[in-house]
């Protein structure tokens, strides 16, 4: 069990560790957004106070919003992402392209960069021949119920796919990155923006830098690093994982009774050497440390051993990817992820040990009172 645990928590560790480098490829480090409502208007005293910052290496503006978009005879409602050109260097999504090229202007024609799921959804292809429509409805549009003021209430334009890129499904399924001119056009935001992303340099302190832009640009904004982007998801990562053990820890303390079992005969069986240990002047204080510390023994051995045996399986993963994944579907990785840390060393060493003693000293104390 002691091996069971280590190599479980191994795993959780090893893709907890693959999710969040796929988040940090879409993911800035800092993301500075407004306290109330979706937007924010652009004021130069932020940048003012961006530039200020030695720690921060570029920032890139943001207008992100919903869509309708149609291609050819598919349609599908995806969220628009307009950046500008300073967002390759803030985000690391121009490494994730699958088919085509990281490029939002053609000698002067919009593009598109679809996730692998939107691509899907649209049945898009890589080329410069069909656009992919897009709608909008205005933002100060007025209905009347009549269709064609419908159709005069929505902001339309056209963008060509250049590239398709896969991160993970959640974003490959929503997101499309276009140029942040044609964002403000199409969602008719003048002056306006609902992110600014911040990329910081290696050296520094991302919680140091937060709290620094958070006192500077008051409660108007919100900065969250990459934890608060995503808390629910690590929070549920976080959970999994030490349900887990908490689940496997209950089946070692009842795999323990195991080594009551053991004792509680070795008790019975020495009965007679009991007796005699007395007999040569031995305690009833140390013919019960006697046994406690055999039982105690017991654990060590097995803890140490279910250890070595658990980084040596962690270890043969690692190097050699024994264990793979399901060949017939489509993945990043073929084989499961091991991450070991020493931090689940320690909790699962200290929680056998403990389990061990109560393994041992339970037997002891009831079992003896028959014989000491």
């Amino acid at each position: 069990m002691t091996m069971a645990l280590i190599v479980v928590l191994s795993i959780f560790n090893g893709f907890d560790d693959l999710l969040k480098n796929l988040f940090y490829s879409f993911d800035p480090d800092l993301r500075i957004e407004a306290t109330q409502g979706k937007s924010f208007l652009e004021d130069p005293a932020i940048y003012d106070i961006l530039d200020q910052e030695k720690t921060i290496l570029t920032y890139s503006r943001i207008i992100e919003e919903n869509a309708l978009l149609r291609y050819e005879d598919q349609q599908f409602i995806a969220r628009l992402k307009g950046v500008d050109e300073n967002f390759i260097d803030v985000s690391g999504v121009d490494t994730m392209i699958t088919s085509g090229d990281f490029v939002l202007w053609d000698h002067g024609v919009p593009m598109a960069i679809a996730g692998q799921g939107v691509a899907y959804k649209l049945s898009l292809s890589v080329n410069r021949h069909t656009p992919i429509k897009v709608f909008v409805p205005k933002r100060n549009a007025k209905m009347t119920g009549s269709f064609m003021d419908a159709t005069h209430a929505l902001n339309q334009k056209n963008l060509y796919p250049s590239g398709f890129f896969s991160i993970q499904q959640d974003f490959d399924s929503e997101y499309v990155f276009i140029p942040i001119e044609i964002a403000r056009e199409i969602f008719d935001y003048q002056g306006e923006l609902t992110a600014l992303e911040l990329k910081l340099t290696q050296d520094a302190d991302d919680q140091e830098v937060k709290s620094s832009l958070e006192e500077k640009l008051g409660d108007e904004f919100t900065v969250r690093d990459r934890y608060e982007q995503h808390e629910f998801f690590y929070k549920i990562m976080k959970s999994e994982k030490w349900a887990v053990f908490f689940i496997l820890s209950f089946i070692l303390l009842i795999a323990s009774f195991n080594v009551i079992g053991s004792l509680t005969m070795l008790i019975i069986d020495k009965k007679d050497d009991i007796t005699t240990l007395r007999s040569l002047g031995a305690s009833n204080t140390i013919i019960s440390r006697i046994f406690l510390l055999e039982g105690w023994l017991i654990t060590i051995v097995g803890a140490v051993f279910g250890l070595l045996l658990g980084w040596a399986m962690c270890w043969a993963q690692l190097k050699f990817g024994i264990i793979q994944l399901n060949q017939s579907g489509s993945f990043i990785i073929d084989a499961y992820p091991v991450a070991m840390k020493t931090i689940d060393f320690v909790a699962v060493f200290f929680t056998v040990m403990l389990i061990g003693l109560f393994a041992a000293w339970y037997p002891v104390q009831h079992i003896t009172k028959k014989y000491l």
